[in-house]
């Protein structure tokens, strides 16, 4: 991805106007207008089309890599559904995957896979987009896709894909609120905040009992009024010429009949008579307190001064809710947030007393409001202005750095602004905020105002909430049964004058290049594998330390996630808030993390600011204060953490499948530790694990910087300098603790759906070797979206959200696993269809149209695979850390077009086999047992 003759300014200040040409029409669409860069300024380069039928089209010329994002956005999303119909804009982006007049059932997803692309829908309240990323070669194909089910659609809606998507919706919903702890929040707050009929008064995804009672002829329906080509943006980055594409566009999509008109949707300002106490009984370790206050709009001219104010309320460690709330541990969490949407925004703050403070949500809500008070005599400070300021900047520079992410943006302002030219004007309305602004909404917006406080408090605990509930959540609609019919629905149809059934022949696959790179040792054993990227104006940097989670003693486990998080604390000359602040005003981040087997730092920073943020990081590293405080706050929110993890199944199944895998050993134990392991540190094992493994020889690292390597060298002169080796120590990964043939079932009450893992020690990782080849064996049962497993689970049962299985390794040790989260009255039966698929594959192997599937879908991934300074950084980190040569990518895409169907069946058989794996469970114990012992197996109750 470049951009292509442009030249962003690194400085806010002076950028300059783009120039806006509207040319001439071209047969069937006009060019509204051509947007190209003048000078140092922030734009995206774009042509805008319209359609006869009033498709928007937008295209930006990306040529630095062989590959083109499509981008299709309907405007429409829960915000125009009816009362009684909610729910329908995410429903329906479900049903835009299911195949349309000319192509199969489920053939959208293959045909993207095999072409070697990535793809998805989202779904909110504003809108709906579908996107494509695909080798360049692939274009015409993704637009006959588009353009099939934008126009031909409704035909290939039957009542038994309606029946399943419905029951796949559920599932999501129970995966992703209903199982999740705090997931109703989001939902309970709007019905309190908005008018009873608002637009925003439910949930995106609906209520089940809207979408119970509704008919496959309401989802039609839907779509004919709200997806004709008028109310739609068509855009595309990438390595193609506009003119081309519109050519391609005019077929494909001209002859598509105009929707209904779709007029703007009126921005009622939210206001609240009086404070409204709510709460919740839920399946959680703390309790929760949420305040939200109405706001504005998106895009409003007060949207940017609140959002400064949102940041020094709650965001970061210099903000007030850090200092009064979390800094002196009366609560694990507190932070504020503004989320803004198309019709509205709020203005919510929230806390997590800490169980040891002794404080309630009452208190809670107390100190949360004291600091709004504090704020005003606090005022706004320079810094406070130049953060925002330089975190915009910033945000909008990395947000160039993939064509996906310019073409995002070109689709969202088209969408919500009928303006593609507004990124400059983003960062630039953010550089105007004052501090008379922001003290302006805050008096206008938040002082003496009405919110909505929500505490949601562990079940049987309502002694706990803030203050007793003084408002009732309006009653569901009540509605029968829907009574739409074929009839009530007006089909627009389309006249071509070519074969739609034709897919189009896309050429050959286009060649992409490695990217390349240099390499240097440094003197101090640290590996430096490195690019020119210059692309965007930044720079990504990985440092990979060894010593990680497989070296901590198995009684201090997670002694290496607390080093990781206080190596971004207070140094010895500045404290945790002045370093933090300093990063910020620079736009950078800096982050560390344990890994298995290292302790990796990433950096994130605008190639101008890279010399300073490079000296914090120094600082990070080699003045660690080590402070008392620091840890003790550090230890109490990660044991916290553990605690409130216990509620999640997915957490659940991962510890009991690590234990049962690998046994006594830290292998067997959370990545983060336990709750026994955590309160068993003290500071000295943090900075005895610090000075012991914290060593430069055996280090990596991985850069990606427009820079030369030079200047970024001469920038961190204390880590070239840097000397010492750490222990070289092979860890112990522990055996298997399982009996094969056994469910363990983990309990979770009154769970909505059930955590299934079935697993089995695998291969450590190669590159080029049998690990790699099983992962191609794979591929077809379990490693993409039209994989076996997941098409049975999930598109033919109805029974999850999705399911997958994959082999997994390090240099240590490796997994076999699948996994998948399903309706809890379906866990019988999802068992049963899993141990089925795997058996069937084991003993039958591949069927030659998968074989030929992988080959396409793997082969054709490498015009997507080094975009990004991100992409080029994992690249270039394997590299690394097996030694290899460039040419193994030569090498892997070899085996991957000659690996024959025998070799593939003789490792599914080697490596899938039933007898050996590890069954668990997470759910619903006391419903699950009598259903799980019907398979004929023993079930063990496996307390965690």
């Amino acid at each position: 991805m470049k951009l292509n003759k442009l030249v962003i300014a690194l400085s806010i200040a002076g950028l300059a106007a783009c120039s806006s040409t509207p040319t001439g029409q071209p047969v069937g669409s006009q060019l509204v207008e051509q947007v190209s860069a003048v000078g140092n300024e922030l734009v995206i380069p774009y042509k805008k089309f319209q359609l006869v039928n009033g498709l928007t089209l937008i295209v930006h010329e990306d040529h630095s890599d062989p590959l083109v994002h499509v981008d299709v956005t309907y405007h429409v999303g829960s915000a125009r559904e009816e009362l009684g119909k909610s729910g329908f804009a995410h429903f329906f982006e479900h049903m835009m995957f299911q195949g349309s007049e000319h192509v199969g059932d489920d053939e959208h997803f293959k045909i993207v896979t095999e072409a070697g692309g990535t793809m998805n829908g989202t779904t909110n309240s504003d809108r709906t987009n579908y996107f494509q990323t695909v080798p360049v070669n692939q274009l015409e194909t993704m637009l006959w896709l588009e353009a099939d089910r934008m126009g031909f659609l409704l035909n290939a809606v039957t009542q038994e894909k309606f029946e399943i998507q419905r029951e796949t919706v559920k599932n999501e919903r129970g995966q992703r609120i209903d199982n999740q702890p705090y997931g109703r929040l989001g939902e309970r707050v709007a019905q309190a905040l908005y008018p009873e009929g608002h637009p925003y008064s439910w949930p995106v995804i609906g209520w089940m009992d809207d979408l119970n009672r509704v008919n496959v002829n309401d989802l039609k329906a839907f779509f004919l009024r709200w997806y004709g080509p008028n109310n739609a943006t068509l855009t595309i980055g990438g390595d193609v010429k506009a003119e081309e594409v519109l050519a391609l566009v005019e077929k494909y999509f001209g002859s598509i009949p105009r929707g209904p008109e779709v007029q703007p949707m009126a921005k009622p300002t939210v206001s609240l008579d009086k404070t409204r106490y709510i709460s919740m009984e839920d399946n959680v370790h703390l309790p929760l307190v949420y305040i939200a206050y109405p706001t504005v709009h998106l895009f409003h001219a007060d949207e940017a001064p609140l959002d400064v104010l949102m940041q020094i309320i709650g965001s970061g460690n210099n903000s007030l809710l850090y200092q009064n709330l979390v800094k002196n541990q009366l609560a694990v969490q507190a932070a504020a947030s503004h989320g803004c949407s198309e019709l509205a925004c709020q203005f919510a703050l929230y806390a997590l007393p800490h169980p040891a403070s002794g404080k309630t949500l009452a208190d809670m809500e107390a100190v949360i409001r004291n600091s709004l008070a504090e704020f005003e005599q606090r005022g706004v400070t320079d810094d406070d202005l130049a953060k925002i300021k330089a975190e915009m900047l910033s945000d909008a520079i990395f947000g160039l750095q993939s064509v996906h992410g310019k073409v995002a943006q070109l689709a969202n302002y088209q969408t919500l602004l009928d303006n593609p030219n507004y990124i400059n004007e983003q960062v630039a309305r953010y550089r105007r905020v004052s501090k008379e602004d922001v003290m302006r909404v805050y008096e206008k917006y938040i002082k003496g105002k009405a919110s909505v406080v929500m505490s949601v408090v562990p079940k049987g605990q309502t002694q706990l909430v803030a203050a007793a509930d003084n408002f009732s959540l309006p009653a569901p609609v009540e509605m029968g049964p829907s009574t739409t019919t074929a009839d009530d629905l007006h089909l627009r149809v389309a006249k071509d004058n070519f074969d739609r059934s034709v897919r189009p022949t896309p050429g050959a696959n286009p060649a992409v290049d490695v990217p390349q790179y240099w390499q240097e040792n440094w003197g101090n054993g640290i590996e430096v594998l490195g690019t020119h990227n210059d692309e965007t104006p930044t720079t990504s940097l990985l440092l990979k330390i060894r010593g990680g989670n497989y070296q901590q003693n198995l009684d201090k486990a997670g002694v290496t996630s607390i080093l990781a998080a206080m190596l971004t604390e207070s140094t010895k000359s500045r404290s945790s808030e002045q370093m933090a602040r300093e990063l910020e005003k620079l736009g950078s981040s800096i982050r560390v993390s344990a890994k298995d087997d290292t302790m990796n730092v990433f950096v994130n920073s605008l190639s101008e600011n890279l010399p300073a943020t490079l000296t914090l990081l120094e600082e990070y590293l080699f003045e660690p204060a080590f402070s008392q405080d620091d840890f003790a706050r550090i230890q109490k929110q990660s044991i916290e953490g553990v605690k409130n993890a216990q509620k999640d199944a997915g957490y659940l199944a991962s510890k009991a499948t690590r234990a049962l895998m690998y046994g006594h050993s830290v292998a067997g134990l959370p990545d983060g530790g336990t709750e026994q392991t955590l309160a068993n540190i003290t500071l000295d094992d943090v900075k005895a694990f610090y000075h012991t493994w914290f060593k430069p020889q055996g280090g990596e690292m991985i850069l990606v910087s427009s820079l030369d390597k030079a200047k970024v060298f001469a920038a961190m002169p204390k880590l070239t300098a840097w000397q010492g080796s750490a222990p070289d120590v092979a860890p112990s990964i522990g055996k298997a603790q399982f009996e094969p043939g056994v469910i363990y079932l983990v309990n979770k009450d009154e769970a909505a759906q059930s955590a299934i893992r079935v697993a089995k020690p695998g291969l450590v990782q190669d590159i080029t070797g049998e690990f790699y080849r099983t992962n191609l064996m794979n591929f077809p049962l379990g490693g993409a979206f039209n994989s076996r497993i997941n098409m049975n689970l999930r598109e033919d049962k109805g029974y999850t959200y999705g399911a997958w299985t994959g082999f997994w390794g390090d240099k240590y040790s490796g997994t076999f696993s699948a996994s998948a989260d399903v309706r809890a009255d379906a866990t019988k039966a999802s068992l049963e269809e899993i141990y089925k698929e795997i058996g069937q594959y084991a003993q039958s192997g591949i069927r030659g149209d998968e074989l030929s599937f992988m080959r396409l879908a793997i082969n054709q991934k490498d015009a997507l695979k080094y975009e990004t300074p991100s992409a080029k950084l994992g690249f270039l980190a394997q590299i690394l850390e097996f030694d290899l040569k460039p040419s193994f990518v030569k090498e892997r895409a070899g085996i991957v077009s000659s690996i024959s169907q025998a070799e593939i069946n003789a490792l599914a058989a080697k490596h899938l086999k039933l007898d050996e794996m590890l069954t668990v469970v997470v759910g619903d114990a006391k419903t699950l047992k009598p259903e799980l012992e019907k398979l004929g197996k023993k079930v063990v109750e496996y307390k965690l």
